[in-house]
């Protein structure tokens, strides 16, 4: 009984986003928060977004609970989170986040279209008294210039803060932030090998 439930009540979630999914994406790709393509991305900047973020993305489905390093919430489910819930409660709607992005977001949004969103869409941030959303956002406030006259450093720099945005705070938490950046750097050059799936920090000594 209680399993038929749960199973017709994760069901409804899904059926619902798989509805509402094609007018989201729509919705935000004609809007002006799409402020760069995937080709404003080097090869290299993209390289390292993948492998810090998501090492997997173009294979997995939505869900990877096994790549060393990746941690438990793929770009999918990063996107899912801003798009699906209104306040997102960690524990108690994991769940119905991995379903939606297995079974609606995945299946739905192609891959580039899931990495053009994430590209303009990503959290980075609050700062002065505003979110930083997408890479473009984030390099004209923590650099004042814009995404394509970044160096490789300053772009590591913000890559370096997804996890943990606040945490992680280029400005408000430099200690922190610099010893990530110091972390994700030894990662990038092969010094430092993830121990599990849930190493996302590469702090395991």
């Amino acid at each position: 009984m209680v399993l038929s439930l749960l199973t017709l009540y994760y069901t409804v979630i899904v059926l619902k986003a798989r509805d509402e999914t094609p007018r989201i994406v729509q919705k935000v790709l004609e809007s002006d928060r799409i402020k760069l393509q995937l080709e404003d991305f080097t090869e290299r900047q993209m390289g390292i977004l993948l492998s810090v973020q998501d090492p997997r993305f173009y294979e997995h489905k939505g869900i990877d609970l096994q790549t060393p390093g990746a941690g438990k919430t793929t770009l999918a489910q990063g996107l899912c989170k801003f798009y699906y819930f209104d306040e997102f409660k960690r524990g108690i709607d994991k769940p119905k986040l991995m379903l939606i992005a297995r079974f609606a977001f995945n299946e739905l949004v192609p891959k580039d279209t899931q990495m053009l969103l994430f590209i303009n869409e990503v959290y980075l941030g609050h700062y002065n008294g505003k979110q930083v959303k997408g890479f473009e956002d984030a390099a004209q406030t923590y650099f004042d210039k814009s995404f394509k006259e970044l160096t490789l450093e300053e772009y590591i720099a913000l890559v370096a803060m997804i996890r943990m945005p606040n945490g992680h705070h280029i400005k408000k938490k430099p200690q922190e932030h610099q010893l990530r950046v110091m972390r994700v750097n030894r990662f990038l050059k092969g010094e430092y090998v993830p121990k599990d799936n849930s190493d996302q920090f590469y702090d395991r000594e």
